[in-house]
């Protein structure tokens, strides 16, 4: 399938009025729906960070419907920074706006790093599954983690080398997680510069997966 699938600017309205800046890829017939959540935008984080942009790209030319934002504060975004709480009405209103274009396939909440810790502290009957990409697990307390007792499948990638929460550590920080999968992605650090192939890779198998469990 083509990479070249037009991006569609939208903007999205959270539940506090706040208004998000946005970009959708659709491609014909997805199989399945993955928003992206950026990393920390006190640290420079966007939608148009490495990761979420190779995804933004990957995903749609792999069948899969994809949606990017900035979080509240970012580049086009209102708001004002919330230290990931607010943030978190920022992934309902994504989840609201991808289900409404593709309602008949699983969607699944791609985070990273920061926008992986606030993505699985969202608990909304949409979601087919969590992909949490380079998660810290500290940018919120554990029990605001919600997803992390949630029964629908996560998937933790976990770079080898990452400099904040390491292969051991984030094993040590999910034990208590239910129906979760930890994959190290070999070789990379935290900011995974030439691993976002393998993160693509991973994502799609888990959206399959999602698929495959609806229509069996």
């Amino acid at each position: 399938m083509s990479d070249d699938i037009p991006i569609e600017a939208c903007t999205l309205r959270a539940d506090d009025g706040v208004e998000l800046e946005a970009e959708c890829r659709m491609p014909g017939d997805p199989t399945g729906a993955v928003l992206l959540a950026h990393p920390h935008p006190l640290f420079g984080g966007s939608m148009r960070s490495l990761v979420t942009s190779e995804l933004f790209r990957l995903l749609p030319a792999a069948g899969l419907a994809a949606l990017r934002f900035n979080f509240r504060g970012v580049e086009g975004s209102g708001g004002t920074h919330g230290g990931g709480r607010a943030e978190a009405l920022d992934v309902v209103a994504g989840i609201g706006a991808l289900a409404a274009r593709s309602p008949e396939v699983p969607l699944v909440v791609a985070g990273w790093s920061f926008g992986a810790d606030v993505s699985v502290s969202v608990i909304d009957e949409r979601i087919a599954g969590w992909c949490l990409i380079a998660p810290p697990m500290r940018i919120l307390s554990p029990d605001e983690l919600r997803g992390a007792q949630d029964p629908r499948p996560k998937l933790l990638l976990v770079p080898e080398h990452d400099e904040f929460n390491p292969p051991d550590t984030a094993a040590e920080r999910s034990r208590a997680w239910t129906n979760t999968t930890l994959e190290v992605v070999r070789g990379a650090d935290h900011y995974l510069a030439g691993r976002t192939a393998l993160v693509a890779e991973a994502v799609q198998r888990f959206v399959a997966d999602r698929a495959a469990e609806r229509s069996g």
